[in-house]
């Protein structure tokens, strides 16, 4: 008999206690087999898959040893297409604890977990999508699953929690911040791969949800739905989450409408968003401090992540976020939602040192935290009481790529036809390298710095170009080509948030200064 779980008992047996509460039928996570007798015999099962990191053998015949089991890794068959690693073993660890979360929850269609639920949990999937991305070729996978989502969706619009269902999720668990995986994944898709033809195939579903959804809203705001799921201790209200969420998805389907020329309803969605950033400001936002709601961590961050602050007090609303962020020596306060808004704020808003430095770190709440306590994979919760080996924290492997590597699509020119290079250069790496390998071909980033000198290569695909930012400096930037010749007129623009903008076309590029102190 093979038993598997994610936790040992007192006595070093396998403890199933976490996922017993959901477990309909007995046995679970348990196979059998019965030997004919003779002859080496060779058995896995074929029908089912297992989440474990342990596995409790008994009943063998003589003495087992490691040697006579072998463990078979299962997922979707989709190539890897990028990878990141840096002189901080740490980080590295965690980009390699998320990989395999991500390659463990995707069985035909992206899980919350392997070895409780198994289950299409949308609300996992979309903060974890732009991982997925970056890491692996999932786009047909994702493209698929969005198809069924038109299979579960009622006429009326809705969809459940989870796709695919046998009723589970219409009435719990669904809500904008889940369901958004209807718009955002699309969007995802589009952006990263510039296939047109995923939004355009997803836009009658996309569209009948998103008018479901104004029959819940109240005066524009949606109370429905899960909130910031799993918070390390606060909980932000629901409805400034779900609300923002409406907003978001009503603001993507008017863009989406734009770019298939369905000019009436880009016009109208492009309305109705204005009302509800405009409503959701008079219900939530306090212009004189700055404030959202409860003040929390994850309603600041969401109102800034989700477009929804207006443009003179974006600011105003960072700094008491940053306040905040301080008043908890940097422990940040979120769940699954605002810790996705939090990180992506803070480096997008020019303050990137402050979600490093608490992603660089073994403090409770944190990936660091996990690696203290010996984890192999992300958890469901901050503390470690649920589930093990779940994806919804994902979106860290992401941030590496696009903050610590620099690497970020233009939505603007989707498909990776123009992206931006931006790297945070943490004081405390030596280096960081990342490859990517988008439809038009290998895109390969590497920093290293040495005493004080910097230095950026990057590969940059044929028929495509980049916009390379380097933090301002008085020292002098020298430019070479793959020959190591210098590059004479390359075109700076202006300054940008105290960045040189460099544009630059295909082929390889090393850039070097001497790093200011």
């Amino acid at each position: 008999m093979f038993v598997y779980g994610e936790r040992l008992d007192a006595d070093g047996l396998v403890d199933q206690d976490d996922i017993a509460g959901l477990v309909k039928s007995t046995p679970f996570q348990t196979d059998q087999y019965i030997f004919k007798g003779g002859e080496i015999e060779e058995w896995r099962p074929h029908f089912v898959y297992h989440g474990f990191r342990w596995v409790q053998v008994s009943g063998f015949p003589g003495k087992p040893s490691p040697e006579h089991f072998t463990a078979n890794v299962v997922h979707t068959s989709f190539s890897t297409c990028g990878s990141f690693s840096c002189s901080n073993e740490m980080l590295n660890r965690i980009q390699q604890n998320t990989l395999w979360s991500f390659k463990s929850n995707f069985h035909g269609y992206p899980t919350d977990c392997p070895h409780r639920e198994k289950n299409g949990w949308t609300g996992d999937a979309q903060l974890a999508a732009e991982t997925g991305l970056f890491n692996f070729s999932a786009q047909s996978s994702y493209s698929k699953w969005i198809r069924d989502f038109g299979d579960e969706q009622q006429p009326n619009g809705e969809i459940p929690a989870i796709i695919p269902t046998g009723g589970w999720g219409y009435y719990w668990g669904n809500g904008p911040a889940w369901d958004s995986a209807l718009i955002l994944i699309p969007w995802y898709l589009y952006v990263y791969s510039g296939d047109e033809g995923i939004l355009r195939n997803a836009y009658p579903s996309m569209k009948r949800y998103v008018d479901f959804l104004g029959t819940r809203a109240e005066n524009h705001l949606v109370s429905w739905g899960l909130g910031d799921w799993c918070p390390a201790r606060t909980e932000a209200p629901p409805v400034v989450t779900s609300t923002a969420y409406y907003y978001k998805d009503v603001s993507l389907l008017a863009q989406i409408a734009a770019l298939l020329g369905q000019e009436n309803d880009a016009a109208a969605y492009t309305t109705l968003a204005a009302e509800i950033r405009n409503r959701f400001n008079a219900a939530f936002f306090d212009s004189s401090s700055g404030n959202i709601a409860d003040g929390s961590q994850t309603a600041l961050a969401c109102a800034l992540y989700q477009g929804l602050v207006p443009e003179k007090h974006v600011d105003h609303v960072l700094a008491l976020l940053i306040k905040k962020l301080q008043q908890s020596d940097l422990n940040f306060d979120c769940g699954i939602l605002g810790t996705k808004y939090l990180f992506n704020v803070l480096t997008t808003l020019g303050k990137p040192e402050l979600a490093y430095s608490r992603i660089n770190s073994t403090a409770y709440p944190g990936w660091g935290f996990w690696l203290k306590k010996g984890a192999t994979t992300l958890w469901e919760s901050w503390d470690g009481s649920a589930s093990r080996i779940h994806i919804m924290y994902g979106d860290v492997s992401a941030w590496f790529y696009k903050t610590l590597a620099g690497l970020r699509p233009d939505e603007n020119q989707p498909g990776f036809k123009h992206f931006i290079i931006k790297p945070y250069f943490a004081p405390d790496l030596t280096w960081v390298k990342t490859d990517f390998d988008s439809q038009y071909g290998l895109i390969s980033i590497s920093w290293e710095r040495q005493n004080d000198r910097l230095t950026l290569k990057v590969q940059v695909p044929v028929n495509t170009s980049a916009s390379v930012y380097w933090p301002s400096t008085e020292n002098v930037v020298t430019i070479t080509n793959e020959q190591g010749l210098a590059i004479e007129n390359m075109d700076a623009g202006s300054i940008e948030n105290s960045h040189i903008v460099f544009k630059i076309g295909s082929g390889s590029y090393m850039f070097a200064a001497k790093e200011s102190q």
